[in-house]
């Protein structure tokens, strides 16, 4: 062998040095390979999964629960992350954790666009009302006329209408109700009116309207007008307010039945009202008429915070034994809540008072159904249990959850401890069964009242007598599916509310312009009542219209809607007028 000159080296090295190099080109192109695969691949699995979503039936949206857990935070026109869980059947006491995420693509436009379809409808029953029963208190679309509720009017219709008006940005009919309220409306009638009803529909409108239109004085004036010819109700030698009053006379007036009692929720559902306008003017009387209801109450014996449905304006009692958060009773369990949040939580003696009053819902009225395990509030008549339930009380689903919250939503909170956990539960619960009350129906809308039942056989859970199977255009379903979908964020909630407004469009809708009543849910064709409640119009729609709208829209965390679904602005009491409830005996 010849020895290796310094050339052999040379060239030895450099090749040492080529296959070197070649061998780590091989290696990060390999890797780039590699990679360019996993990326194209994950791309692929995306598309696929956006496909599928996209592509998903909306029927079967109604077998589960989409959580959107950055809905309260973002703007509508993002994408958003979800939770997924299964819908509430079980009537397990054992709070669960919170679900895994998963990726769903959320879809703006369909949500514009059927809020603009409730838009749409409130036109159409607007128009018929403007063309037939202009300035009247009610509307009967299929005789095309108007009625009043006394002498010419207190313009029921018009007055509750005006914030639904101004939230859906109408501004020339808001314009035209405007000037009927500047030109026609007079409180100076010598005519009794309901003052619950009065109060919640027209005081609680004007009250709103002034607020929603940047402070307008008109609405505040005739509000002024009118509290004070209600507080003629609160006359009797109790302070319970009387069932009517006369608006010219400003004279209280009994009502004409069990022996001239009030109704519990009537007497205890004027306080947001009255509160707000005495912080507006000052004035201490409407603030204190208000509250000296509440103290009576407080005083009274209840069973674990529940109480009946009558008083007696003359001694302050109750007057029998029939509880129910139904008719009646209802919104006195909604305004403990409300009075709390609405003075910026500073009348904690209100909040004691809902806790209680909620702790004996759960142990006396909550039952289930079989054998879905519905969830359901029921009665107790002369302390015996009854499975029946108004549509009224399904306003509870949202508001047991609004009791957890505060007005928050449910991300907000964060920590919630078990009682907490608990209610909201109980609230999607109810919420769930009240959609049921409409799904199970022939023509998909709920009835008046329906009865829920233990027993196996040919009707099962729910039950529907002839005498309640009728249905007024009632809001509170859509109301809970409205504050459920603002706290929870759960897409689900604004599905069903969908469904229960195609419901509404194919059966109620009159062509000739409004919406009808239904005489019977169960059958098709269900029949039509000539009637168009004015809450379809301050509350259905209204609550329809939010629930598809951007959260931003009437946040809960700034408002309290009273129990005609009139928004009004949480608020700091005022020295002058500040009442920070009572300290109990």
């Amino acid at each position: 062998m010849l020895p290796r000159t310094r050339d052999d080296y040379d060239n030895a090295k450099t090749s040492k040095t080529r296959m070197a190099f070649t061998r780590r080109y091989l290696r990060v192109t390999w890797f780039r390979g590699l990679l360019f695969l996993a990326l194209s691949c994950l791309l692929l699995f995306m598309i696929y999964i956006r496909w599928s979503i996209n592509s998903t039936p909306e029927t079967l949206l109604d077998e589960g629960q989409v959580f959107d857990d950055d809905a309260f935070e973002r703007p509508v026109e993002t994408l958003v992350q979800t939770q997924f869980h299964p819908p509430i059947h079980t009537p397990t006491h054992t709070p669960t954790h919170t679900p895994t995420q998963i990726p769903v693509v959320y879809d703006t436009i369909k949500w514009k666009e059927r809020q603009n379809a409730v838009r749409e409808a409130f036109k159409h029953a607007w128009g018929g009302y403007v063309r037939d029963a202009w300035g009247c208190d009610e509307y009967h679309p299929i005789s095309h006329r108007g009625s009043n509720l006394t002498g010419i009017g207190i313009g029921f219709t018009i007055v509750d209408s005006l914030d639904t008006l101004l939230i859906m940005d109408l501004k020339e009919e808001f314009q035209h109700a405007r000037d009927w309220v500047a030109r026609s409306l007079d409180f100076e009638q010598n005519g009794n009116v309901n003052v619950f009803e009065t109060t919640i529909r027209v005081l609680g409108g004007l009250l709103s309207a002034y607020h929603l239109a940047g402070n307008d004085t008109l609405f505040l004036s005739k509000a002024i007008d009118l509290g004070d010819r209600l507080l003629g109700a609160f006359s009797s030698s109790s302070g319970i307010p009387y069932a009517s009053v006369n608006l010219a006379l400003k004279q209280g007036i009994p009502a004409h039945f069990v022996g001239g009692a009030s109704s519990t929720s009537e007497a205890t559902t004027l306080q947001l009202e009255f509160k707000y306008l005495s912080h507006l003017t000052s004035n201490e009387e409407y603030w204190k008429k208000a509250e000296e209801v509440m103290f009576k109450i407080d005083s009274l014996e209840k069973l674990d915070g529940l109480v009946p449905i009558y008083l007696d304006p003359h001694t302050g009692n109750f007057v029998g034994k029939t509880i129910t958060l139904g008719a009646r009773g209802d919104s006195y369990y909604e305004y403990l809540l409300k009075q709390y949040l609405q003075t910026s939580r500073t009348e904690n003696i209100y909040l004691r008072m809902y806790d209680q009053s909620m702790d004996g819902v759960k142990s006396r009225l909550v039952n289930y159904s079989s054998p879905s395990k519905l969830l359901y509030i029921g009665e107790l008549l002369n302390d015996e249990f009854s499975p029946k339930m108004d549509h009224l009380v399904c306003f509870m689903g949202g508001n047991f959850a609004l009791g957890v919250t505060l007005g928050k939503t449910v991300r907000e909170v964060k920590h919630l401890n078990f009682k907490q956990l608990e209610d909201l539960r109980i609230g999607k619960e109810l919420t769930k069964t009240c959609t049921e009350m409409y799904f199970r129906t022939a023509t998909g809308l709920a009835p008046e009242i329906a009865y829920f039942t233990s027993l196996s056989g040919p009707e099962k859970d729910i039950s529907i007598k002839k005498f309640d199977s009728h249905n007024l255009l009632r809001p509170e379903t859509v109301e809970s599916l409205f504050i459920m979908w603002r706290l929870t964020g759960d897409v689900q909630y604004r599905e069903w509310g969908w469904k229960i407004f195609e419901a509404f469009e194919n059966h109620t809708k009159y062509e000739g312009g409004g919406y009808t009543s239904l005489e019977d849910v169960t059958s098709i064709p269900p029949g039509r009542k000539d009637k168009m409640e004015t809450f379809w119009l301050a509350e259905t729609l209204k609550y329809f219209y939010l629930l598809f709208g951007p959260n931003d829209q009437i946040p809960l965390d700034k408002y309290v809607f009273n129990t005609e679904a009139h928004p009004l602005p949480i608020f700091m009491p005022t020295r002058k007028v500040r009442g920070q409830g009572w300290n109990r005996q």
